[in-house]
C-alpha cells in the first residue's frame, strides 16, 4: 500500500527550522506541525522562541498553544494529536511539515513508536517529585543509564516518568519504546549549522529575548502559576526566575540563558546524529532540491 508523503525539518534551538519551514511550505503547498516540547505552553510565547503570526506567512501552524503551564502533555498525546493532524492535511492535499528539535515527538512519528502506557503512581510520583533534578538523574543513571540520553535532562516532569515506569515495570525505560511500521513516507531533513554560527545565533536570540520583556513574561505567569510547575522548569524561564528571587544578577541570568540553550543545542545534535535517514542541509535551495526529488518519487 502506498504511504502519504510527510516531510520532517529538524535541527538544534536556534538554527532557524522555523523560517525555512514557512519559506519551503509555501513553496510546497504545505502546513507546519510543530514537534516542540514548550511551544506547546499557552502564555509562554518570548522564552520558547514561538514563531510570531506575522512570520507565519498565513501558512497553518499546528500544536502550538494547545496548554495552559499548569497542565500535563504526556508523549502519547502528541503522538496521537500529530497523527491525526498530519493525515487531515495529507486527506486535504496538501503536504504536512513536521518542525522542531525535540527528539521524541519526532521520532514517536517517524518510527510509529509503541509508547507504553503505564498508568501513574501518585503516591510514587509524589516521592519523586520530592527529589532534586542531580537526585533523579543519579537515581535514573542507576536503573537505566540509556534513558539520559534519550530525554530532556532539563525536564523534571520527564525524568520523573521515565523513573516511574522504570520502577513499575521493572524495565528499563529506553527499552520499552518499540518501533512500529511507519504509517507515512517521511524525508528527514536536518539543518546544519557550525557550532560557531549556531553560539552567535543563540547569543543574539537571548539578547533579543530580553528586549522582548522576557522579565514580565516571567513575571505574569508567577502571577499565576507555580515556579516548580516543569513548564517553568525550561530554558529562559529558571534563569529568570533566580535572577527574580534575587539568587543571581541579571547579567549572570542572560549568561546562563545562553549557556544552557548551549548546552541543550549540542544534547540536540548529538541526538538527531544517531538516525542516519537524516539528510543534512545548509541552506534552503538545497532542502528544496531534496523535496523536489522526494514529492515526484511515485508521481506517474
Amino acid at each position: 500500500m502506498k504511504k502519504n508523503k510527510l516531510i520532517v525539518i529538524l535541527g538544534p534551538t536556534a538554527s532557524g527550522k522555523s523560517d525555512l519551514a514557512v519559506k519551503l511550505a509555501e513553496k510546497f503547498k504545505g502546513e507546519i506541525v510543530s514537534a516542540d516540547s514548550r511551544q506547546i505552553y499557552k502564555e509562554m510565547n518570548i522564552g520558547t522562541a514561538k514563531i510570531k503570526r506575522e512570520e507565519m506567512l498565513d501558512i497553518p501552524h499546528y500544536m502550538i498553544n494547545i496548554v495552559k503551564p499548569n497542565q500535563e502533555f504526556t508523549l502519547a498525546q502528541f503522538q496521537k494529536k500529530a497523527t491525526k493532524i498530519i493525515k487531515d492535511i495529507q486527506k486535504r492535499n496538501k503536504f504536512p511539515f513536521l518542525v522542531g528539535g525535540t527528539g521524541l515527538y519526532i521520532q514517536s512519528i517517524v518510527d510509529n513508536l509503541k509508547i507504553p502506557e503505564t498508568k501513574p503512581d501518585k503516591k510514587l510520583r509524589k516521592k519523586l517529585e520530592k527529589l532534586t533534578k542531580e537526585e533523579l538523574i543519579k537515581e535514573l543513571k542507576k536503573l537505566d543509564p540509556e534513558a539520559l540520553e534519550i530525554i530532556d535532562v532539563n525536564n523534571k516532569r520527564r525524568l520523573i516518568r521515565a523513573l516511574e515506569i522504570c520502577l513499575i515495570t521493572k524495565k528499563p525505560f529506553s527499552k520499552q519504546r518499540e518501533r512500529n511500521k511507519p504509517i507515512f513516507d517521511i524525508l528527514q531533513i536536518g539543518l546544519k549549522l557550525n557550532l560557531n554560527k549556531l553560539e552567535n545565533k543563540i547569543n543574539k536570540r537571548t539578547e533579543k529575548m530580553m528586549e522582548e520583556e522576557l522579565i514580565e513574561e516571567n513575571k505574569k505567569l508567577l502571577k499565576k502559576y507555580n515556579s516548580k510547575l516543569p513548564s517553568m522548569s525550561g530554558i529562559g524561564y529558571q534563569e529568570i526566575i533566580l535572577y527574580l528571587n534575587k539568587k543571581i544578577n541579571l547579567e549572570e541570568a542572560k549568561e546562563l540563558i545562553k549557556i544552557h540553550t548551549r548546552q541543550y543545542a549540542k544534547r540536540q545534535i548529538t541526538w538527531f546524529k544517531r538516525d542516519k535517514r537524516i539528510k543534512w542541509i545548509n541552506n534552503y535551495s538545497q532542502a528544496k532540491k531534496l523535496i523536489k526529488k522526494f514529492t515526484k518519487k511515485d508521481t506517474p
